[in-house]
């Protein structure tokens, strides 16, 4: 098996099965993997040494086998945590064996030199930190929302004075619960009155509410570039918090400075893909009217308009001879 793609993401992956549907209509060998299954349903040996400059051997599942040597792209969408592969152990053995298998089967993974990366997880890692996108933005001439990162009530207080409406916006998602489900808090619209004491447990991010006239969601994969203009019926704050087949989508030109900044941001971090979110104050026409909220660089895509298009780009992007993303 020649030129193998390489698609490492957990069992229930719809976004992952487009590429692949994609990928097997033109005859490319795929051979998906979740690294967290670890044990006899995967099995693996590399070998490294004089002579061998890279990894080489064999990664093995039920049904597929590669030679890692062969493989010349990587999919890395989101694979299930090893810690979940070990749930069942007490603490000390969970937490050695999950950290055995990142470093050991997760090292050679991630460090496949002649591979090309969408998206390299240390790359994602990376990205993945709000305050650092927003630096990023602001360096590359986009606009943001002034922005507060802090646990003091007293510099919320002040924020929110200078600036009017303020909403609050969380760094990550809900972790899941005991039921093994996750949540979601959404972007809202907050009163510094009711700011205490107990914003001192841990970070929270306050943004100048921008009067918005839409929001935009730019999908990036390579030097394409995907953009609709979303609006939720209900002019939600947050369009993601109702239900996203009701919402309404239409196509949106990106003007040129703000395509090339993209390009910018991305190669800056050592992403060929990223989903970014934009919210607008005017009709879109002039950069002016774009302001840069994040960047997801392991988003969602498969619920827009232009999936199939978003899912071919990143067919020809996994299957790209010569350069590579590191």
């Amino acid at each position: 098996m020649a030129s193998t793609v390489l698609v490492l993401t957990a069992l229930e992956d719809v976004t992952a099965d487009r590429v692949i549907a994609v990928l097997n209509e033109r005859e490319v060998p795929v051979v998906r993997v979740d690294p967290a299954d670890i044990g006899p349903g995967l099995g693996f040996g590399f070998a490294i040494g004089p002579g061998r400059p890279a990894w080489a051997g064999r990664l093995c599942t039920g049904s597929r086998e590669v030679e890692v040597g062969e493989v010349t792209a990587v999919y890395y969408r989101r694979p299930t945590p090893y810690a979940a592969r070990f749930a069942h152990l007490p603490p000390q053995p969970r937490d050695f064996a999950a950290a055995e298998a990142r470093h050991g089967l997760g090292g050679v993974l991630n460090h496949l030199s002649h591979a090309r990366y969408v998206n390299h997880p240390a790359a994602v890692t990376a990205a993945d930190f709000k305050p650092a996108q927003l630096q990023r933005f602001a360096e590359l001439g986009l606009q943001i929302p002034p922005t507060l990162v802090t646990n003091d009530p007293v510099a919320a207080r002040k924020f929110a004075a200078e600036h009017g409406r303020i909403i609050y916006k969380t760094f990550r998602g809900l972790p899941r619960g005991e039921d093994g489900h996750t949540g979601a808090i959404w972007a809202q619209r907050v009163d510094a009155d009711t700011f205490d004491d107990t914003l001192a447990v841990t970070a929270h991010q306050f943004q100048a509410e921008i009067p918005k006239t839409g929001d935009v969601r730019v999908t990036v994969v390579g030097q394409q570039i995907f953009a609709q203009r979303i609006a939720a019926p209900d002019g939600a704050l947050d369009w993601r918090r109702g239900d996203w087949d009701e919402l309404i989508h239409a196509p949106i030109a990106v003007p040129g400075p703000i395509e090339a900044a993209l390009h910018s941001y991305l190669a800056s971090f050592g992403l060929v893909f990223g989903c970014f979110d934009f919210a607008l104050t005017g009709d879109g026409d002039e950069p002016g009217d774009w302001w840069a909220i994040e960047c997801n660089p392991n988003g969602q895509w498969g619920w827009l308009p232009d999936a199939p298009a978003i899912t071919t780009a990143f067919a020809d992007i996994l299957t790209r001879q010569g350069d590579r993303a590191p």
